[in-house]
């Protein structure tokens, strides 16, 4: 497949790729290859539907559903929107906008779940007139310029996530939903190694709140550390989205936040993450619990984010 780099550090847009084109057999050993060795892939100018959407996430592992529907076709896409259902623009204090701003913390999807995201495929068919950008980073490209000492001590921490506490951080009304408190607090290993490459990758997100054997302002200022080392600015890749983009970026190397837009304007986006599975490497990250205190007790110190 023909490619061009998108970073100095990692990522490439492919070139003369229909995605409704792509099967099990036909072009995804390609574009898996290119995930494993990239971790961001753009695809331009795609006709993308929903049927396509779902089969193309499929691909790459179960499609993650954090609703009650039940796992079929029928269940919604993620619309990543300030579009109402009544086809208005979402006011500034409306909850749902509020949810969306959490997004612009730096994160990677689901590590509040009990099993964790493999892929993210994400589509552009509203934009705004400017702003809205999504901005990635090579969570692989900043574990290699961690110091040695750093990371041999990462190599044995433990972190811990849940999903409310981003969204604390926006609006303590927005964290205290139920939606963000019905999942269990999770632990994982703070290295995440690709079996495929051997690659370390350190995994974090904004769904962090504690660090097993640290008090929790230590444990903070621990994570905001390891955070502002590896989103520099130089390390940022920014997408300005065009209707037909699709991107498709490995939630194991990478951590993503959306931008700014201005709000009067309609921007949408859809989105399916796909989990991962024992083959891509989650028991590297699987933390062995019966020697970690009971994640509820350290939960209840992160009500101060």
């Amino acid at each position: 497949m023909r490619t061009t780099p998108l970073h100095d550090d990692f990522g490439c847009e492919v070139h003369d790729v229909d995605l409704r084109a792509v099967t099990k057999t036909a072009l995804y050993p390609d574009i898996r290859t290119l995930f494993e060795e990239h971790s961001l892939l753009l695809f331009r100018n795609q006709e993308i539907d929903d049927p396509t959407h779902r089969r193309v996430a499929g691909l790459f592992g179960p499609r993650e559903n954090l609703t009650d529907h039940s796992e079929d076709a029928t269940a919604p896409i993620a619309s990543v929107s300030n579009r109402a259902e009544d086809g208005s623009v979402l006011r500034s204090d409306d909850l749902n906008l509020l949810n969306l701003q959490s997004n612009f913390l730096w994160h990677t999807d689901s590590t509040f779940y009990a099993t964790p995201a493999l892929s993210n495929v994400l589509t552009a068919y509203v934009v705004p007139s400017h702003g809205g950008q999504t901005e990635l980073v090579s969570t692989r490209a900043g574990w290699n310029r961690l110091s040695s000492a750093l990371k041999d001590q990462l190599r044995r921490a433990v972190i811990r996530h849940h999903y409310s506490t981003a969204r604390k951080r926006i609006s303590p009304e927005l964290g205290a939903l139920e939606m963000f408190n019905r999942y269990p607090p999770t632990a994982w290993r703070a290295v995440w190694t690709n079996p495929v490459n051997g690659r370390d990758a350190l995994y974090l997100a904004a769904h962090a709140f504690g660090v097993v054997g640290m008090a929790n302002e230590e444990a903070q200022d621990y994570l905001n550390g390891l955070m502002d080392a590896v989103t520099t600015p130089d390390a940022i890749y920014s997408h300005t989205w065009r209707p037909g983009d699709v991107l498709i970026w490995d939630q194991r190397a990478t951590m993503h936040r959306g931008t700014p837009w201005p709000y009067e304007e309609e921007r949408t986006l859809a989105s399916i993450v796909s989990s991962a599975g024992e083959e891509d490497g989650i028991a590297s990250v699987r933390p062995d619990t019966e020697n970690l205190k009971p994640l509820e007790e350290d939960h209840a110190l992160a009500g101060g984010l």
